[in-house]
């Protein structure tokens, strides 16, 4: 769900469920950014969230009213709260919260509640999530290609052909 003053920029991926609600503040979602399944992105006023270019924001991840610098993580259902900043190339250990008014440095890995930098981030690391998130890159492209709209049901179930129906109208692939 999108409400408000929400930006996209090209080459965003946005998961089955996320809500972006700049209601209250803007959102920016800069180029090849994803904001995947169940994340929640509320605006905060007087405060723009920005997720920069190749963010990652993991699974069920909470942003309220703060900055993800290029090419951050944040992980699975981590809450990175008001005014707080993920530094530049930074990654947020899963089920971690960044206080209110919180900078977490460029370059290192914070996790906990609340999030402590544990170290720097190795070359090895930094590679990883660039892999992961080409993958969500490439999966826009995907999208964009395969998806096709479905058009609504226009029958009652009982209208319709059941399961046993349609498999004897149908070859089935794995059975050929």
């Amino acid at each position: 769900m999108i409400i408000g003053d929400v930006v996209i920029e090209a080459g965003v991926y946005i998961g089955p469920f996320a809500s972006l609600r700049a209601d209250f503040g803007g959102i920016r979602i800069k180029n090849n950014a994803n904001i995947q399944d169940n994340c929640v992105i509320h605006g905060f006023p007087n405060h723009v969230v920005v997720v920069e270019e190749y963010g990652h924001i993991g699974h069920a991840a909470i942003l309220h009213g703060c900055i993800v610098r290029k090419n951050a993580l944040v992980g699975m259902n981590s809450v990175i709260l008001d005014v707080a900043e993920v530094g530049e190339n930074s990654i947020i250990g899963a089920n971690s919260t960044v206080k209110a008014k919180m900078v977490i440095p460029p370059n290192v890995i914070a996790f906990g509640s609340p999030a402590k930098v544990i170290r720097e981030l190795e070359e090895k690391e930094l590679a990883w999530k660039a892999h992961g998130t080409q993958q969500y890159i490439d999966l826009t492209k995907r999208c964009l290609h395969s998806l096709k709209e479905v058009k609504p049901l226009t029958m009652d179930a009982d209208e319709r052909l059941t399961h046993e129906q349609f498999n004897a109208q149908h070859h089935i692939k794995s059975e050929l």
